[in-house]
């Protein structure tokens, strides 16, 4: 399976509420439509705090919705914007979209999410790797020594890696560079509330957790975002 994100940036003179409008009811039911698509989610920034974080905050981004997308596998996700079916949604991203950048993940559940009849709070976070760490490095540091850190972490609802595999910006068929996405990962992170949330950020396991990052990460740039299921 193949998550593919889109990070959304709202266009100049419109309104969070007319930008949340429009991606729901028009952009939605059109982008629904791909072909081979097996799950369809909008998630709407609520709020840019750096809650928690001890990281300095990504410079390159200012994001107001992230659309998540899940395909079988890369072939299908690039079959689904190359027919004639993803032209008028193109089209559309012009009338409430400035900018739009792409990335292709493998989604990592560490924590797998239950929903129950509960309130939660979710967090979706940018991770940029530090400058001198690779690729390789990063996916071994974060997939494994820094997962191993987070399934210790007390009343913690889910928590999932989306590695990033691919990146797209303009066309969304050939891969743009690193430097035009300059993101390594998204974390998406479900707790019940910001009191068990502030809680938790003061626990001696998160310190050595974002002792760790330090090690890997070079920005770490959270939002919390309200979700949409469109499929």
């Amino acid at each position: 399976m193949i998550t593919r994100f889109g990070l959304l940036t709202k266009k100049q003179g419109l309104t969070p509420e007319e930008f949340n409008a429009h991606w729901f009811r028009t952009h939605g039911p059109m982008a629904a439509k791909f072909p081979g698509l097996r799950g369809y989610w909008q998630h709407a920034v609520t709020d840019k705090e750096q809650f928690g974080i001890s990281h300095a905050r990504g410079q390159d981004w200012d994001l107001d919705g992230f659309s998540e997308l899940h395909f079988d596998d890369m072939d299908a996700m690039i079959e689904a914007v190359s027919g004639e079916i993803f032209a008028p949604t193109l089209v559309d991203e012009t009338e409430f979209l400035e900018d739009v950048k792409l990335v292709a993940c493998e989604k990592h559940k560490v924590v797998p999410m239950e929903f129950d009849n509960g309130p939660y709070l979710k967090r979706m976070t940018l991770l940029k790797r530090l400058p001198g760490v690779s690729p390789e490095q990063f996916r071994k540091e974060w997939l494994e020594t820094h997962a191993d850190f987070v399934r210790r972490w007390p009343n913690v609802l889910g928590y999932h890696q989306n590695l990033v595999i691919d990146r797209y910006h303009g066309s969304r068929t050939e891969s743009a560079s690193y430097d035009a996405v300059p993101v390594d990962g998204i974390v998406e992170f479900w707790f019940r509330d910001k009191d068990t949330a502030a809680e938790l950020y003061a626990s001696d396991i998160v310190t050595e957790t974002q002792e760790h990052a330090k090690v890997f990460l070079d920005t770490i740039t959270p939002y919390f975002v309200e979700t949409r299921t469109i499929v």
